[in-house]
């Protein structure tokens, strides 16, 4: 009579091991049910999809050093001569107003071409309408130090109405800081 209560316990115990299990499994497949993919609320346009991403450097207004300023641009402008446009953003001057513009102004880029990693920039005259070596300095860094994000660029040569000046004769590369 012990032998088969005990045997009765057993499984009547096997029999709700059993059950919970079932149960367990039966409420973890609903809950996979509960869970769906994200939806964003707002789609990606093309027009998002094209931006990318680019470093510029500007003078602090209050520090004169140099700081980076991102800009979001289409990515198809950089497609062909990214290193005009990267230009062409710093002679337009940063979006910030805690940044200062420092090529001067009427400066016009006439070329600029790449010649074994070597951005020859081709300038107007009034490129040279600093005021101090410490402006030179900064006007030049921050040419180099943006165009030089360009991997096929590794340093930057100036041309003043397509002909060496001797204020800009050297070949500028980037400080590694």
């Amino acid at each position: 009579m012990k032998k088969k209560r005990v045997i009765a316990i057993i499984v009547f115990i096997i029999i709700i091991i059993m059950g919970f299990l079932i149960y367990k499994n039966v409420s973890i497949e609903n809950k996979e049910d509960e869970y769906q993919d994200y939806v964003p609320e707002e789609e990606i346009s093309e027009e998002q999809m094209r931006q990318t991403k680019v470093v510029l450097y500007f003078a602090n207004n209050e520090t004169g050093e140099l700081e980076t300023e991102i800009k979001v641009v289409d990515a198809n402008t950089l497609i062909k001569n990214p290193e005009k446009q990267i230009m062409e953003l710093l002679i337009k001057g940063p979006q910030s107003s805690s940044l200062k513009k420092l090529i001067p102004d009427d400066t016009v880029l006439n070329d600029i071409k790449i010649e074994e990693s070597c951005a020859i920039i081709n300038v107007s005259k009034e490129f040279l309408n600093y005021q101090n070596d410490e402006e030179k300095y900064n006007i030049i860094n921050s040419i180099v130090n943006s165009l030089t994000n360009l991997k096929e660029i590794d340093s930057v040569k100036f041309l003043i109405n397509g002909e060496e000046n001797e204020n800009l004769s050297e070949t500028y590369i980037k400080n590694k800081e």
